[in-house]
């Protein structure tokens, strides 16, 4: 089971541009389509590892690992998600110099800044679809990337504004 686990995450990492977002999709379907946890489940992890320090798919891996495996398990999770950028970074770096100017290389790299954009808006639809959000609650999030996107509002305020309306709704709406 930990060659599998390790290999399953290695195969996440290596095929994966655009960071922890991008890979979530990824996950998800290894994981919940496997059978190692349901998609409630996948959908708690998923939630609590946005709210810790580091990097996500990183965090969403060794959760997975946990659950599965205990403490081995989060280790092969982890290395198998970090190991492939790790050497992919590596071999960039010894060859910059010669692939840094390259036309081809450019012309890859704009080819895929749509795609990664894809990979992260769908695991956001997916997840908003299954824990059944209304429109009128869909409308927070959505507001919040316009005002970060168009207006230049640093993520800071939005947090705080949020946590302000959570306390607000806590205190005076829900207690009617």
């Amino acid at each position: 089971m930990y060659w599998t686990l390790f290999l399953t995450f290695v195969k996440i990492g290596m095929f994966t541009i655009g960071g922890g977002y991008a890979m979530l999709p990824l996950i998800q379907r290894e994981v919940v389509d496997r059978g190692w946890m349901s998609k409630e489940d996948f959908i708690d992890v998923f939630a609590v590892t946005q709210s810790l320090p580091g990097i996500f798919a990183v965090n969403i891996s060794i959760f997975v690992g946990y659950r599965l495996k205990k403490t081995a398990g989060a280790v092969c999770c982890a290395l198998g998600t970090v190991l492939p950028s790790f050497v992919i970074i590596l071999l960039i770096a010894l060859f910059f110099t010669q692939v840094r100017s390259n036309e081809w290389v450019e012309r890859a790299f704009k080819g895929l800044r749509p795609a990664v954009v894809a990979l992260i808006v769908v695991p956001c639809l997916t997840t908003a679809r299954s824990i059944h959000l209304t429109k009128t609650q869909l409308l927070i999030p959505v507001s919040a990337a316009l005002l970060i996107w168009l207006a230049g509002l640093s993520p800071a305020w939005i947090i705080l504004a949020a946590i302000g309306g959570g306390i607000f709704y806590g205190i005076k709406i829900k207690k009617m």
